[in-house]
């Protein structure tokens, strides 16, 4: 009687070469299937091993791994959860191999592997091997070969009891190739442990075999390895790109962005590309920027009105290709525009586009409110009263700003002229009462145009993220409830200071990894977790949500006059600048708001902080409430603009 003892097992196993088992079926306890041939039993419990199972070596050397030898345990080396074996990406819940790669693999996963590379597959499969790929083609569709991860249709596969697929090309492959991309070492066939990505096309396959150098961290997915030498996939190129091998460095003329190994070359134009950036679309719309862009593989400098990126800020390389706005003059990395999937969309032609926004602007034209009244002067005809769908009485056209009055559209101070009620003080500037009843909005996933509304209630913007009131901007996609604000519906991407000589550009919390800490010019806080205007030649910055669009004049309780912002120190004031309010010092270089006449001085937080609107009663949800609006600046940012003050002033005083 032949006896094993077994690492997993505390018993003696006994073998037992009976192919029929009186007591039922019996499953293996290292692989889990039914045992039908010889195996090793245990007598005191239920314990079973078949042959091949029981015999399996306690380490396995896997050509296809050749790193380090595959050891066998009998579970999981982690407690919590089960691994993922790496050949028929199901759970191990019996024996495993296992590296420390963290590459696992089943027990007859392990020896099917080692089968295919000793092209004795067929000693394995209990049924015919070769099956035509005509046969139940959505099937073969969604099923992948598991040496390349591709589909198994218009391909001759090889299949192991319908739960094992591969192309019968991939069968064939040799372990070993040289190759002209890498002429210093070999290329193996090997699981991918190291998740390293494919060297012409840049894309990493966790799953499955590729070619690979383990000393240079080189590897080539099996497709790559022998693309066809001329590409016919569609192209935003006129010619055929055809394949180039050389291992050296090169810039892509089609992103801008460095290569290696392998490039794709036009021989008419004298273009050397990425594979990718083969078929990158001609003309796309992105949701950062409001007309359609189109590829270009060179911008000439007096095409530009700067050699900045739109959207990153960053140089773009114009003898490279970038993508191109020929009527804002703009220029756009093409990684930058085509970063994320949902925020661009590919136009088949410019004249799509324009039909497209031709019918956006029919829509714009529909007023939001009804003329009452009406003058001509000379052409010009001036509607003095009209009935605005934001208001239950009519508003008249006004020149006569009386004090501290607000527009209830946007929430800034009333500039003439205006509409008001005269019946309750409803006052809205001119501009917003003639804001479009639809709106394109910039920066958002989903470019249908926003409907104006009048929520009554105080609502957060999702661009700049502050507590608003007045009218919004909604979405009317059924799955997004984002408000914007009047401002951020309508965003200048560039825009002019009095604080600063140059032009500022917008950089939007959403797109922007700051990769120093920058503080704000106006009022010294940090930009980080904010959209910034700002002067990349002169590290000025100014935060968007509220120091951007601080008012140039605000009034103070104590003192008669009205302060005027002011940006810079002049020598008449105070060598250790203070603010008056809340009488800590100032910081210096910073704004802050003054009375020429008083000679008060305040931080901009402290002078916000007075400057409120009325009380208003307004509905939120079914309840009223009163509340009052700071300016458009939300109290958690003015505390936080208090609390930066607070902390440059202690520092001040530990070196005084």
């Amino acid at each position: 009687m032949e006896v094993l003892r077994h690492f997993s097992h505390v018993h003696p196993l006994v073998f037992n070469d009976e192919r029929n088992h009186e007591s039922g079926e019996v499953f293996c306890c290292a692989c889990g299937e039914l045992v039908s041939g010889p195996r090793f039993s245990c007598m005191e419990c239920e314990f079973h091993l078949d042959k091949n199972c029981a015999e399996a070596p306690v380490e396995m050397d896997h050509p296809f791994h050749r790193k380090h030898n595959l050891k066998l345990t009998a579970s999981s080396p982690y407690v919590e959860v089960n691994p993922i074996c790496g050949f028929c990406n199901k759970k191990c819940e019996k024996f495993i191999y296992h590296c420390s790669c963290n590459l696992f693999f089943h027990i007859k996963c392990a020896f099917l592997s080692y089968k295919i590379l000793e092209k004795k597959f067929r000693e394995l499969v209990r049924r015919d091997a070769l099956v035509s790929s005509e046969c139940q083609p959505q099937e073969l569709e969604r099923v992948q070969c598991f040496a390349c991860q591709k589909s198994l249709l218009q391909s001759d596969y090889i299949s192991h009891d319908s739960r094992f697929y591969l192309h019968k090309k991939c069968f064939e492959l040799p372990l070993e190739i040289n190759h002209l991309s890498h002429r210093c070492h070999s290329l193996f066939l090997q699981f991918n442990s190291d998740h390293l990505p494919c060297k012409i096309c840049f894309e990493t396959q966790n799953r499955g075999l590729f070619y690979c150098c383990s000393i240079c961290k080189f590897s080539l997915h099996i497709e790559c390895v022998s693309p066809p030498p001329i590409v016919e996939e569609p192209s935003s190129h006129e010619h055929p790109f055809t394949r180039w091998l050389r291992a050296s460095p090169f810039n892509c003329d089609a992103c801008g962005t460095l290569g290696n190994y392998v490039s794709y070359i036009c021989s008419t134009c004298n273009l050397m590309v990425h594979k990718e950036c083969i078929s990158l679309p001609r003309i796309i719309k992105n949701v950062w920027h409001e007309h359609p862009i189109s590829h270009k593989y060179f911008v000439i400098d007096n095409e530009c009105k700067t050699q900045d990126c739109t959207i990153c800020h960053e140089e773009v390389n114009m003898a490279c290709g970038s993508y191109y706005c020929s009527e804002c003059k703009f220029i756009i990395h093409v990684n930058c525009a085509l970063q994320e999937a949902g925020w661009y969309y590919k136009i088949d032609s410019k004249d799509d586009f324009d039909k497209l926004n031709a019918m956006l602007e029919a829509s714009t034209l529909d007023p939001n409110f009804l003329v009452t009244k009406m003058i001509k002067d000379g052409e010009n005809v001036i509607n003095t009263e009209i009935k605005h769908f934001s208001h239950h009485h009519n508003l008249v056209l006004s020149d006569e700003v009386k004090d501290r009055m607000y527009c209830d559209g946007c929430s800034q101070i009333i500039l003439t002229p205006f509409y008001g009620c005269l019946e309750c003080g409803f006052s809205l500037h001119r501009s917003c009462a003639e804001l479009p009843k639809k709106k394109q909005v910039l920066g958002h996933i989903h470019q249908h145009p926003f409907n104006l509304i009048f929520p009554n209630c105080i609502f957060k913007c999702a661009f700049c993220l502050i507590c608003c009131t007045g009218f919004a901007y909604v979405c009317k996609d059924h799955s997004c409830s984002d408000h914007y604000c009047v401002r951020c519906a309508d965003i200048l991407w560039y825009r002019e200071s009095r604080g600063h000589e140059h032009l500022l550009a917008l950089h939007p919390r959403h797109i922007t990894n700051w990769q120093n800490d920058y503080f704000c010019n106006a009022c010294g806080g940090s930009t980080d977790g904010f959209s910034v205007y700002r002067c990349k030649a002169c590290n000025f910055n100014v935060h968007y949500e509220v120091c951007s669009q601080l008012p140039e004049i605000v009034w103070d309780k104590a003192d008669e006059h009205c302060l005027v912002l002011t940006y810079t120190e002049d020598n008449d004031h105070s060598e250790h600048p203070y603010c008056d309010i809340c009488e800590r010092g100032r910081t210096p270089h910073t704004w802050f708001y003054h009375c020429a006449n008083c000679g008060t001085a305040v931080h901009v937080p402290c002078a916000l902080g007075d400057q409120t609107m009325p009380s208003s009663t307004h509905s939120i949800g079914d309840a009223e409430s009163k509340y009052t609006i700071h300016w458009r600046c939300s109290t958690i940012f003015i505390r936080a603009l208090k609390g930066r003050i607070k902390e440059v002033v202690d520092d001040d005083d530990d070196h005084i």
